[in-house]
């Protein structure tokens, strides 16, 4: 992931930053617990295609 581009990309529902997860090949909103996807290297900043994402706390 560009890092120039990171820095300027935003959370579409908080517009928060979000942060790349590499091992998933998506970037993650921690505000709003909610991950988005990265097709063909473009980032699908759609809030209605977010996937919601559940922390460790909140497993337990």
């Amino acid at each position: 992931m560009n890092h120039k581009l990171l820095e300027i990309v935003a959370c579409p529902m908080c517009q928060g930053r979000l942060e790349y997860d590499k091992g998933n090949e998506r970037l993650i909103c921690h505000f709003d617990h909610v991950a988005y996807a990265i097709e063909q290297g473009i980032p699908v900043l759609l809030a209605e295609r977010a996937e919601p994402i559940f922390s460790q706390e909140e497993k337990e």
